[in-house]
């Protein structure tokens, strides 16, 4: 079985996040969304391989640029797809974009380039588009989203999360040289170093953390109030989202990011508690 088949697919989408929320779609919808999953899975393994060199991982890279190269061309099928074949039905049923795919690959280019260290937040929000909202664009059209509301959910929703695994991960990040707090952020705790290692022993460090969070907060706040006015599709999993990686921004700014620094992890019942309102419409 390889990495890419649909039972892997599913394996791997099972103990995501928001599987609660994928495990009641229709089959195709399901099927379309574990194959994003894996998609992201896949070139984010590349991305994240120390064991790889950065011309390689490059090269990897663009291996899945030619696969969804294949999917695209206008005399393209699955066969011309290669590695990128299992995301040829999703593609032909719910119209995902090609662009969507490309920024995500982009979003990894980044950190094979370089390892990222206190970008400018504007550099850092374009990596969020890429590897988080990009993502959020394919899957609002398995969810059945009308256009615009469905870029809005992906836009602040996407944000929201990566700001949050941001800062839920910062250790783990540092464990591989890299540091996505923004360069505004360690300038607010008067950190001047950029050696992931140095800035996780700042006194400082908590003040720069806080500083993101607001933004991680203003962009669920937008994505709540989008969710709440209950625009058209099946919005389970986005909702499930939401509620998890909101609670799980709420006990990290409750925790600090002093050491040491416990992990903080997803919990079932805020996910369930928020399953349970949006089914009886509250």
């Amino acid at each position: 079985m390889t990495a890419t088949s649909p039972e892997a697919l599913a394996r791997a989408a099972s103990a995501s996040s928001f599987a609660v929320g994928m495990r009641i779609m229709p089959t195709a919808e399901r099927a379309a969304l574990h194959a994003i999953y894996g998609f992201c899975r896949l070139v984010d393994d590349i991305a994240d391989d120390q064991q790889m060199p950065r011309d390689q991982r490059g090269r990897a890279l663009g291996a899945w640029r030619a696969g969804l190269a294949g999917i695209y061309a206008a005399t393209g099928s699955s066969a011309d797809a290669g590695l990128a074949a299992f995301l040829a039905p999703a593609v032909a049923r719910f119209g995902l974009r090609h662009e969507d795919f490309a920024a995500v690959i982009d979003g990894m280019q980044m950190d094979v380039e370089a390892d990222i260290r206190a970008p400018s937040w504007e550099v850092l929000d374009l990596y969020c588009d890429r590897v988080a909202s990009a993502v959020g664009r394919l899957c609002v059209r398995v969810f059945g989203m009308d256009e615009a509301e469905g870029l809005a959910l992906s836009h602040h929703l996407g944000r929201a999360l990566q700001l949050t695994n941001i800062l839920r991960d910062i250790d783990e990040d540092a464990g591989i040289g890299r540091l996505y707090l923004p360069g505004e952020a360690l300038a607010a705790g008067g950190i001047e170093a950029r050696e992931p290692a140095e800035v996780l022993c700042h006194p400082g460090l908590d003040t720069a953390a806080r500083w993101l969070v607001p933004h991680a907060r203003a962009h669920f706040a937008a994505a709540r109030e989008i969710l709440s006015r209950r625009p058209k599709g099946r919005l389970l999993a986005p909702v499930l989202m939401a509620a998890g990686y909101g609670d799980v921004l709420d006990r990290l700014e409750a925790r600090g990011w002093a050491a040491p620094r416990p992990r903080v992890r997803t919990r079932k019942l805020a996910m369930l508690v928020a399953a349970l309102r949006y089914g009886l419409g509250a």
